[in-house]
């Protein structure tokens, strides 16, 4: 799952053949993907240790979004958190290069969903489902263990991503177990077209909305953030009940994924309510493990005008 969607410019982008420097070889990809896991956390220890210790990766970045959203933690805090996150990284990094050959069975036994039941009821009901998630622990094996298990149709928001290569690639990946991918900004008149389709809905909407018109601001680890409205604008068009994704690491390798509600099908909630839910799960979510959230990313480049409301 990737960034969740905008509702302006909704035609599908029509699909252009990739131009000849875009066709790459990907031999290595699938070799290093072949490799078994206890090898690659093994090259994971060894990323993770270069980017704590020898080329810290944005460490600038790190440090200052640490220390803004927890300003009473000590030095050794710190180190401890950011060290763990640094190797959270590369072990991520290591399981989606897996993710291109992992096998069903093998997703199914290192993600567990606890309370599939919740949404499950609602799509048994011929009521589709809205999911909203974020950056927290193995985004992209949540979507493959959703592809697996939820039992409906599974349709999930994503950036295209600029390098063509690259969009191939993930797209391949992400769609192995059946998801159907759609371009975030093509997402509701997606919705509204196929409306007659009982399915599962899933976006990650936890970046920073720098392309979009309609933002909601509000705190969030202690500093004022815009978030995007899309999941609240998806919701009010509709009904669609609203569940949070809630993941997180039980040992390395191993993930446990939750469903909190956050809206009831047909429920009508105030302007900005919804995306209060949701940053209020986000950041309760961050708070109990802080390591595996992306501490390197730019969330708070934007800054908010005097005169912008929610």
């Amino acid at each position: 799952m990737t960034e969740q969607p905008h509702t302006e410019n909704p035609e599908l982008p029509s699909v252009q053949p990739p131009a000849r420097s875009d066709v790459r070889p990907v031999w290595w990809v699938r070799v290093v993907s072949r490799l078994p896991l206890a090898l690659l956390y093994r090259l994971a220890d060894l990323l993770g240790w270069l980017a704590f210790r020898v080329f810290p990766y944005r460490d600038a970045v790190v440090r200052e979004n640490l220390a803004r959203a927890f300003p009473d933690w000590d030095e050794a805090r710190m180190r401890q958190v950011r060290r763990q996150y640094y190797q959270g990284f590369a072990d991520m990094l290591m399981e989606v290069i897996k993710s291109a050959t992992l096998p069903a069975a093998q997703i199914r036994r290192r993600v567990r969903i606890v309370n599939l039941e919740a949404p499950r009821e609602h799509l048994a009901a011929g009521r589709s489902v809205l999911l909203a998630a974020a950056h927290q622990c193995n985004w992209e094996w949540m979507l493959l263990a959703l592809s697996l298990e939820l039992g409906y149709p599974l349709d999930a928001a994503y950036k295209p991503l600029v390098d063509r290569w690259a969009e191939r690639e993930m797209k391949k990946v992400r769609s192995r177990f059946g998801c159907r991918l759609i371009p975030a900004k093509a997402l509701l008149a997606d919705i509204l077209r196929r409306g007659a389709v009982t399915r599962a809905v899933a976006m990650v909407a936890d970046q920073e909305p720098t392309t979009s018109e309609r933002k909601h601001w509000t705190r969030f680890l202690n500093r004022d953030t815009a978030f995007f409205m899309g999941p609240e604008e998806i919701s009010r068009v509709t009904r669609f009940p609203v569940f949070f994704i809630a993941m997180r690491r039980v040992r390395r390798g191993f993930y446990e994924m939750h469903f909190e509600p956050l809206a009831g099908a047909g429920e009508r909630l105030e302007p900005g309510e919804l995306t209060e839910r949701y940053v209020q799960a986000v950041e309760a979510q961050i708070r109990s493990a802080p390591a595996d959230w992306p501490w390197s990313h730019k969330r708070w480049k934007m800054k908010k005008s005097l005169y912008a409301g929610r």
